[in-house]
C-alpha cells in the first residue's frame, strides 16, 4: 500500500487562503445589509480592558466603516473610575448598580471617562487605520439629561422615599445634529457617557443607558452591547440566540433574566420600542465578536427584535 504524501507548507497556505476567501464570500450578503446603516456599539467590560481584544475591536470598527456602515462607539469605564477613586481615597457607593456621584467624584469620573479612556480608544482606532474623534455628551449638548432619581419603599412604614444619587443623569434629549455631521465626514465618534443637566451641571450617565438613548435617537439598525457573558441565558444556563420583545418580557417576569442582565435587557427593549431595528447582547470576550454577530448566521450573543 503506497504512503500518502504529507501536506506541504504550500498546501496549508493555499487551504488557509481558500478558507479566508470562502469566509469573505459568505459574509458579503451581510456586508451589503449593513452598508449605509447606523450601528451603535456600547464598548466596555473585558473587551475594553484586554489589549489584544482592544486591537481586534478597533480593526472591526475600521472594517465596518470601510463597508459603508456608520459605527458610533459609546464606552464605559466603571473599573477604571473605581481604581482612580480608590487611589485618591475618595469613597463611593452604589444604588441599584449606579454610582452615587457627588461634586468631588464627578470631577474624577469626567477626567477618567472623557480623558484617559476616551483618548486611548480613539488612539487605538486611529492606529488601526480609522479616523476617530473623541467627545463627551457635553460637547455640542450631545446628551442633555435630567437628574436621575430612584425610589425605595421602607419596609416598616410602607412609604416610598426618594434616593438621591447625586450628579447622575438620565438622557432626555440627544442632539443628533452633532452625530449627523460625523457621519457625513466619515468620522467615527467615540462618546464618553458624560451628560449635561438643564442647569449646565455635569452629570454621570450609565454607559448602557447612554448607548440606548443614542441608538434610539439615531434610529439605528442595531444596538450592540458588549458584555462579559455569552448573552441571555435560559434557566439551564444555555445561551438564547434570539428573542422577541414579548419573549424577553416573559423571561424578565419569570426571573429567568436576573441580576446585572436585567438593566441591559430593559435598555435593549426600550431602544427597540423607540425604533431601533434590533439590539444584541454580545460576548465581548470573544475575538472579533462584532464581526461574528453582524457577518455570520450564528452570531455571537442574543439578538432581541420586535415581535
Amino acid at each position: 500500500m503506497s504512503k500518502q504524501p504529507s501536506p506541504t507548507n504550500k498546501d496549508k497556505s493555499r487551504d488557509d487562503w481558500l478558507s479566508q476567501a470562502r469566509t469573505l464570500s459568505e459574509a458579503l450578503p451581510y456586508m451589503r445589509r449593513h452598508s449605509g446603516e447606523t450601528l451603535v456599539i456600547k464598548y466596555g467590560g473585558h473587551a475594553m480592558g484586554d489589549n489584544d481584544l482592544s486591537s481586534l475591536f478597533a480593526r472591526d470598527i475600521v472594517l465596518l466603516r470601510q463597508i459603508g456602515a456608520n459605527p458610533v462607539v459609546v464606552h464605559g469605564g466603571g473599573p477604571q473610575i473605581g481604581k482612580m477613586l480608590d487611589r485618591l481615597k475618595v469613597k463611593s457607593e452604589f444604588v441599584e448598580g449606579l454610582r452615587v456621584t457627588d461634586d468631588e467624584s464627578i470631577e474624577i469620573v469626567e477626567m477618567v471617562l472623557s480623558g484617559s479612556i476616551n483618548k486611548q480608544i480613539v488612539s487605538t482606532l486611529n492606529a488601526a487605520g480609522g479616523f476617530a474623534v473623541g467627545l463627551s455628551g457635553k460637547d455640542g449638548n450631545l446628551i442633555i439629561c435630567e437628574k436621575l432619581q430612584r425610589t425605595e419603599r421602607e419596609l416598616d412604614s410602607n412609604i416610598n422615599r426618594i434616593l438621591d444619587l447625586g450628579l447622575v443623569g438620565e438622557p432626555k434629549t440627544i442632539n443628533t445634529h452633532v452625530l449627523d455631521n460625523f457621519e457625513r465626514s466619515d468620522i467615527t465618534p467615540v462618546i464618553a457617557p458624560i451628560g449635561i443637566g438643564t442647569k449646565g451641571e455635569t452629570l454621570n450617565v450609565n454607559a448602557d443607558t447612554a448607548a440606548g438613548a443614542i441608538a434610539s435617537a439615531l434610529n439605528a439598525r442595531r444596538l450592540l452591547m458588549l458584555t462579559d457573558v455569552a448573552g441571555v441565558l435560559d434557566s439551564d444556563g444555555d445561551l438564547i440566540p434570539h428573542l422577541s420583545v414579548s419573549e424577553a418580557k416573559k423571561l424578565l417576569k419569570r426571573g429567568t433574566i436576573h441580576g446585572g442582565m436585567i438593566p441591559k435587557v430593559k435598555t435593549c427593549l426600550k431602544a427597540i420600542e423607540s425604533g431601533v431595528k434590533g439590539a444584541v447582547i454580545i460576548d465581548g470576550r470573544v475575538p472579533h465578536a462584532l464581526l461574528l454577530e453582524l457577518f455570520t448566521e450564528h452570531g455571537a450573543g442574543t439578538l432581541i427584535e420586535a415581535d
